[in-house]
């Protein structure tokens, strides 16, 4: 991106942190493989600053919104311990096949690496590390003849690719998933239907916390409308509880 495209995505901008709203379909950092990533582009988020921000956290390459930069060391350092220790609340959009039969409840399903070869793909693994996600239904409805739901996700463990395990492994997959889809993934016509809609970062003792929104992205529009959404006239609830008021 130009530094005006990166810059025209600034969600939130303060002396520690930057959100950013992270486009679908780019790397955040590179890979073993090389190639361009969204890292390139944090020189013109210094805003004076002697050198670029930092991740705090990832994103999936073709997860979009909510990306928390750290705008130096002691900034970072704090976020990876808020991070690690679930003070930062984030909420995801999703749009799913079928959907699930409760409007409201809890996936708690360990992951484990899918294998060696597979790099970060992930499975349902009893033996593996514990992840919890919470989910709501936000709305329902149909893409032709296919059913639809739109969810809200929170996770409440930062597993790699907690969200599109633990919502295939319940029978409803999220749109457009070439991992983790249904059969016909990797013939579908939508790209991955998972948005960062929110996150929520209490990072004063003396402020109230920073929530930030993303909007929803154009890939998502259609068929988030099929189940419901009214357009950004939606009230946006970043970080809330799922289980509590």
């Amino acid at each position: 991106m130009t530094p005006e495209e990166i810059n025209a995505r600034l969600l939130h901008r303060d002396g520690l942190i930057l959100v950013i709203d992270k486009p679908a379909g780019v790397a955040v950092h590179r890979g073993p493989k090389g190639g361009r990533c969204l890292e390139d582009d944090f020189d013109a988020l210094r805003f004076g600053l002697p050198r670029n921000p930092s991740l705090a956290h990832r994103l999936d390459r073709d997860t979009s919104g909510c990306l928390v930069l750290g705008r130096h060391r002691k900034a970072l350092e704090k976020l990876g311990l808020m991070f690690k220790k679930g003070q930062i609340s984030k909420t995801y959009w999703a749009v799913v096949e079928g959907g699930p039969v409760d409007e409201l409840g809890e996936i708690d399903l360990p992951l484990g690496r899918l294998d060696a070869e597979r790099g970060w793909w992930m499975k349902v693994d009893p033996a593996g590390l514990p992840s919890r996600t919470l989910y709501r239904v936000l709305g329902r409805g149909h893409h032709g003849d296919a059913p639809l739901a739109w969810i809200e996700f929170q996770p409440l463990t930062g597993r790699t690719h907690q969200l599109r395990v633990h919502s295939s492994a319940s029978g409803w997959p999220i749109l457009g998933d070439p991992v983790y889809g249904g059969e016909n993934r990797r013939n579908q016509d939508a790209p991955l239907h998972l948005h960062a809609r929110g996150v929520t970062i209490p990072i004063s003792n003396n402020k109230p916390a920073i929530a930030v929104t993303a909007p929803v992205p154009a890939h998502m529009q259609d068929r988030l409308r099929a189940c419901g959404w009214a357009g950004e006239t939606e009230p946006a609830s970043p970080g809330q509880s799922l289980t509590g008021p």
